[in-house]
């Protein structure tokens, strides 16, 4: 079954421009769970341009669903989550000036140093969520280092809606997104199953 977690970045993002704390991110939180969200992800990069740490640490005890927390797995990064537990964290491969989070990791190059970051959340009981790249080799790596959940990200403007109308295209794509799928598949076993594809654009596959 498909969950929703809401990415409440955005809303720290105009807290933070106006100044204060209007609005309220741990009111939004809490009011997206009252109106069905199954969890809440958050993103604390090293600048607080949105997500604060401290934002982090109130929102846990507040949280009735699941809690994710994504971003690049620095030092400080793994000992937040550490420190705070959450049902999930997502690794993605950003630098700190990075705007968004608009390519995957090469998990087979990153496998080794991917493997040591994911070892002390699973010790610790934290589900781990790897971004990769929309190649179903990386889906494996991403496996093998110890992942329960990828997300293929796909190039931006791959399936865009100038994309999607050129048809002598459209078959390749689709032949990329049946062999990602089917490496999700495999990755996930019986037991999971393929979400978040959307036609056009195509943003995600995660497992779910």
């Amino acid at each position: 079954m498909t969950k929703l977690s809401v990415n409440i970045n955005k809303v720290a993002t105009l807290r933070n421009a106006r100044g204060g704390n209007n609005p309220d991110v741990l009111c939004v939180a809490l009011d997206c769970e009252r109106f069905g969200a199954q969890g809440i992800t958050v993103h604390p990069r090293p600048d607080e341009r949105h997500i604060r740490r401290s934002d982090v640490y109130a929102l846990k005890p507040a949280l009735h669903t699941e809690f994710n927390i994504e971003g690049y797995p620095s030092a400080d990064f793994c000992q937040l989550v550490l420190d705070v537990m959450p049902a999930q964290v997502t690794l993605v491969p950003d630098l700190p000036s990075q705007i968004t989070s608009n390519t995957g990791w090469d998990a087979v190059s990153h496998k080794s140093f991917l493997t040591d970051v994911v070892a002390p959340f699973k010790e610790a009981g934290i589900r781990t969520s790897i971004f990769v790249a929309a190649e179903p080799r990386m889906v494996e790596a991403a496996a093998a280092a110890g992942a329960l959940f990828a997300f293929a990200q796909v190039a931006p403007g791959v399936f865009s809606a100038r994309s999607v109308g050129n048809q002598r295209f459209w078959p390749m794509k689709m032949n990329l997104l049946e062999r990602i799928a089917t490496a999700m598949v495999d990755f996930a076993g019986s037991t999971k199953e393929v979400s978040n594809v959307r036609f056009p654009p195509l943003e995600y596959l995660w497992v779910a």
